[in-house]
């Protein structure tokens, strides 16, 4: 079973920066999905465990940062030059399928998350 447990967030002034953590025991994709109060879960970046392949929504390109620890079975989340649009929960998921970009992109792609972590973005 897929374990996955995020660590981060925080309060931050516009323009400013934050990273997020997630271990899990995945070896397919992991991503980011973030919800902001009163809007759907909607899909921020992903990684394939395999090869790498990394893939963004257009609101965050540019801006934020997706990468992994072989390692330490760990995915990182790095936003730089964070919006007061950016403010949500943040949730990292799992799945030990790996999906190409469309299929990423969907919430019900993955079969474990996290509990979740809040980013708050002040104007």
């Amino acid at each position: 079973q897929v374990q996955v447990a995020e660590s981060g967030g925080g309060w931050v002034q516009a323009g400013g920066s934050l990273r997020l953590s997630c271990s899990a025991n995945s070896r397919g994709t992991m991503a980011w999905f973030r919800q902001a109060p009163g809007k759907e879960r909607e899909f921020v970046a992903s990684c394939r465990w395999g090869d790498g392949a990394k893939y963004y929504s257009d609101s965050v390109k540019g801006r934020f940062t997706v990468s992994r620890d072989r390692a330490n079975n760990a995915l990182y989340l790095q936003m730089n030059s964070l919006k007061p649009e950016d403010t949500a929960v943040y949730f990292c998921a799992a799945t030990g399928r790996s999906w190409s970009a469309s299929a990423a992109s969907r919430a019900s792609s993955y079969d474990a998350w996290g509990q979740g972590t809040q980013v708050t973005v002040s104007s």
